[in-house]
């Protein structure tokens, strides 16, 4: 008996398919798993300039041309106050959308307007100053403001990673000016 009917027999005999049901699966199966795979960006390609095909270069060269690219309408604020800065939450999508830390205003609207836009898992930090909440890795209400007095050294050393990670990835747009009152807790805010 050759490798051939050897190999063909025990399909047969572990998955109880034919051999021609087996090898169509898994043909099948190869597709499915190249398409899926295919519908998700690796996060090293995900903020890559698109791939231009040669016959296209004017194009290229007139949108895509580094040299000429400019940053996407991203303004100095300069400096302003928490209620000024409520004002670019994301609720209005001409303004851009802006967030403190340590009192340093960042325009996250370019490349994270998903993750802090309306609706976006940290869209209670847009117009805010969350240098608390960074800190204490917190998304409670109560600490979504500036103030980090009595906070540990744990606590201020993660904020300043926070603070990095904004530094190296947004443009830094204005600061803040005098810091609202840290709001005090209520008893509703106690219970929750």
């Amino acid at each position: 008996m050759g490798i051939y009917e050897v190999v063909m027999e025990e399909i047969t005999v572990y998955t109880g398919l034919s051999p021609a049901a087996f090898f169509t699966i898994a043909g099948m199966m190869v597709v499915v798993y190249r398409y899926v795979t295919g519908m998700f960006v690796a996060p090293e390609d995900y903020n890559k300039p698109p791939v231009v095909s040669s016959a296209n270069s004017e194009l290229a060269n007139k949108y895509f041309n580094p040299t000429t690219a400019t940053t996407p309408s991203s303004i100095q604020v300069g400096d302003m106050t928490e209620q000024e800065l409520r004002g670019y939450d994301g609720s209005d999508p001409n303004k851009p959308l802006l967030m403190a830390i340590k009192a340093q205003i960042y325009d996250v609207s370019s490349s994270s307007r998903n993750f802090y836009g309306p609706g976006g898992p940290y869209a209670m930090f847009a117009g805010r100053d969350a240098s608390r909440a960074l800190a204490l890795l917190s998304f409670k209400p109560q600490d979504i403001h500036g103030n980090i007095d009595g906070l540990g050294p744990d606590e201020l050393q993660i904020l300043q990673d926070w603070e990095d990670k904004f530094v190296e990835k947004y443009l830094t747009v204005g600061r803040l000016l005098n810091r609202d009152p840290v709001p005090q807790p209520t008893q509703e805010t106690k219970q929750t």
